[in-house]
């Protein structure tokens, strides 16, 4: 009986540039990839941007996991979705989002944009530059969070002020970090294919602590890689296939 064998892709830094569209080369090697062996993907945003950032190729992921798997799809079955407002509750994020705002409204940094909170279905994500900044001023922003670290000192308040409400902070991308409940990261997407499958390989870039693959990286149901750029995850995928005899 041949092994039965996932390949999971992070999008972001791994798949594509952070928020870029995907590249003619990675689109032909996921095409091929996905002719030899099962193809997931799973991403911290919403469906619709990640299947913008494939440029409209859902084909080539047999599993598609947006919001870290609360949203899950087996081609175009949807397969599981869970909400973060039956999880917390109304109250209690609407202090959680107020407590946001508030401190953002003390930030200065280059500039601010718009769209500083964005409430998807398992997860808030929040940006204190604004999802709204151009490409040239995500870059600034990134650079700038680099030096004064605004994102870990952002989640480090977070914490101390809500520490009992059961939220863990991801930071992902250039510009924002992830918030949900304790236990809704990427190993959430677990659930829906740990027992088809007797391998996982799983490809991200943000493998380190509070990274948004971190979890999954080191999830003992997988075999982790971490990557530096779509053609680091060419390169490794395709020692991986070698090894595998795929």
């Amino acid at each position: 009986m041949s092994r039965r064998v996932l390949f999971l892709f992070d999008v972001d830094g791994t798949l594509t540039a952070p928020r870029a569209i995907i590249t003619n080369k990675m689109l032909d090697f996921m095409v091929d990839l996905s002719k030899r062996t099962t193809v997931g993907i799973v991403g911290g945003s919403d469906e619709a941007k990640i299947v913008e950032q494939l440029d409209g190729h859902t084909e080539l992921a047999t599993y598609l996991f947006s919001e870290n798997g609360l949203v899950a799809k087996n081609g175009e079955k949807l397969i599981g979705k869970t909400s973060i407002v039956e999880k917390i509750g109304n109250e209690k994020l609407q202090d959680f989002i107020n407590f946001c705002l508030s401190y953002m409204s003390e930030m200065r940094l280059p500039c601010k944009r718009g769209t500083f909170i964005e409430f998807r279905n398992g997860m808030i994500n929040v940006c204190p530059v604004g999802r709204a900044c151009s490409v040239e001023e995500r870059k600034e922003f990134f650079e700038y969070d680099k030096v004064h670290k605004l994102r870990e000192k952002f989640v480090l308040a977070l914490k101390n002020q809500f520490p009992d409400l059961g939220m863990k902070y991801s930071i992902g991308g250039q510009i924002s970090f992830d918030c949900f409940p304790i236990g809704w990261d990427k190993t959430y997407s677990h659930q829906y294919i740990e027992k088809e499958f007797d391998e996982i390989y799983f490809y991200g870039d943000k493998t380190y602590v509070d990274g948004n693959d971190y979890e999954i990286y080191n999830d003992s149901r997988v075999q982790g890689r971490t990557v530096t750029g779509p053609d680091d995850t060419i390169t490794q995928v395709t020692a991986d296939l070698k090894t595998l005899c795929l």
